[in-house]
């Protein structure tokens, strides 16, 4: 099996931040993550890695959509 590319990678983790309601902007080789949705305060995380963008995200899955 071949390994992914960055750009599949990218890909891939961009679906399932849509999918859990965030906003991916790329800058650069940098990463803006923000989830507004049924959050009293937008939630922002920046400068943020592929590596960061895919931990965020498996947290946010593990807490579930709501957060809690």
């Amino acid at each position: 099996m071949a390994a992914a590319t960055d750009g599949d990678r990218e890909a891939h983790l961009r679906a399932l931040a849509e999918r859990m309601q965030f906003r991916m902007e790329k800058a650069g080789e940098r990463f803006t993550l923000t989830r507004t949705l049924d959050l009293p305060r937008p939630e922002r995380e920046s400068d943020l890695t592929l590596d960061e963008v895919q931990e965020l995200l498996d947290t946010w899955k593990l807490r579930g959509l709501s957060g809690g």
